[in-house]
């Protein structure tokens, strides 16, 4: 069955073809075919979006993989957006570590790297403690590779099951694990399915530790040793 991947708040929605799902009053359509009982994109082309029960009457981009409309396809991209930020460059360099590269929120920027806010000044202890790792988190049968300078912070900011580990290792580990996995990850996305081959990576880095937090805190008490 195919499927379209449509990120909304409280994470992606997978839809199949044909299928719709209503958020807000607007209800969104997948696929390129009939929606929601035959109100929708036809063979004309048109929107499959409704707003409060009425379907748009907008053409859809020949082009288009999505059954959506340019003014819808905008309007999902700033709902999203609140929620999970635009990455662009940050107005001066990040204050903790320096990365020029940040998230826009509507509430401010945060740095893409370690995950501080601009508006924050950090103290000697933070630069000091510092300590990046790879994350590998669980959300039902799905498994997220990212990283953080600041996993506690970030964490709290990603819907998630279960913390399964920590590697150290920044972006560019990361990005390594990206392309070990490549074959189990969902889109263009940091979520990967649940493989055998995932799982028995993620038992190694598990190996000798019960908590992945103890890991972490160990981690970061070798950092302020060698100073």
């Amino acid at each position: 069955m195919a499927y379209s991947m449509l990120r909304m708040r409280g994470g992606r929605r997978r839809l199949p073809t044909g299928g719709w799902i209503s958020v807000g009053g607007t209800t969104y359509g997948a696929g390129m075919g009939e929606v929601g009982g035959g109100a929708g994109m036809d063979a004309a082309g048109f929107c499959s979006v409704r707003e409060r029960g009425v379907p748009c009457a907008s053409a859809v981009d020949p082009g288009s993989t999505l059954s959506v409309c340019t003014h819808h396809l905008l309007a999902a991209y700033d709902e999203v957006a609140r929620d999970v930020g635009v990455t662009d460059l940050l107005p001066s360099p990040c204050v903790a570590c320096g990365s020029r590269l940040g998230v826009r929120y509507p509430s401010g920027w945060l740095c893409a790297v370690c995950e501080w806010r601009q508006s924050d000044v950090p103290d000697a202890e933070l630069a000091v403690a510092r300590v990046d790792v790879v994350y590998y988190l669980r959300f039902r049968d799905t498994i997220k590779i990212g990283t953080s300078g600041n996993p506690q912070m970030r964490l709290t900011q990603i819907r998630h099951d279960e913390l399964l580990a920590f590697e150290r290792g920044d972006r560019h580990r990361e990005h390594s694990r990206h392309e070990q996995f490549a074959a189990e990850r969902l889109e263009r996305s940091e979520w990967f399915a649940a493989s055998d081959r995932l799982l028995d990576h993620i038992a190694q880095l598990r190996a000798g530790a019960d908590d992945p937090w103890d890991q972490y805190r160990l981690w970061k008490s070798q950092c302020l040793a060698l100073r």
